[in-house]
């Protein structure tokens, strides 16, 4: 039986998946951390993009939940030198709502872009989804594919592009 308030497992595999959190709100960090927890995930909650890059590189969290206004690096710059050595999936979480703001975090490698104020059960959902996606993508073939495709043109029977043509 869930707690009330609690997000639903949903089918996840949220056992042993660690997500590392890295926001400067103490309140916001505890309430994330919280919810995740209840959905069955392990989650570690670090108040400065600095820190969090560097326990990321050393812990390879398999999600993080980043801030972009943080001391230290900003979340930006984080998820810049995260891509840089890492396909970790990112969650973007901030006040900045922007069209702008938001592409830039998506340029940079955020996997999702969730605005605050949020609410936590669909930041849970969300984690869910992203790692849904990204932990169950079958592999590339190791080999290329057999066989050969024929193109055939589409025009009408019967008719030419241009006179004399066939």
């Amino acid at each position: 039986m869930t707690q009330p308030g609690a997000a639903t497992d949903g089918g996840s595999r949220a056992a042993g998946q660690r997500v590392l959190v890295v926001e400067d709100d103490h309140e916001v960090a505890q309430v994330i951390s919280d919810y995740l927890h209840r959905a069955g995930y392990s989650a570690v909650v670090v108040s400065d993009g600095a820190v969090g890059l560097e326990l990321a590189n050393q812990t390879s969290p398999d999600l993080v939940v980043l801030d972009v206004m943080l001391p230290g690096f900003n979340g930006i710059q984080v998820c810049h030198r995260l891509r840089a050595r890492s396909q970790v999936p990112v969650i973007m979480l901030t006040s900045m709502g922007s069209e702008n703001d938001r592409l830039r975090g998506l340029e940079v490698g955020a996997d999702d872009y969730l605005t605050k104020p949020f609410s936590p059960r669909e930041l849970v959902m969300r984690v869910q989804a992203v790692l849904r996606r990204t932990t169950a993508m079958p592999p590339a073939p190791s080999s290329p594919v057999r066989g050969s495709a024929t193109w055939r043109s589409t025009r009408p029977r019967g008719r030419s592009p241009r006179p004399g043509a066939r």
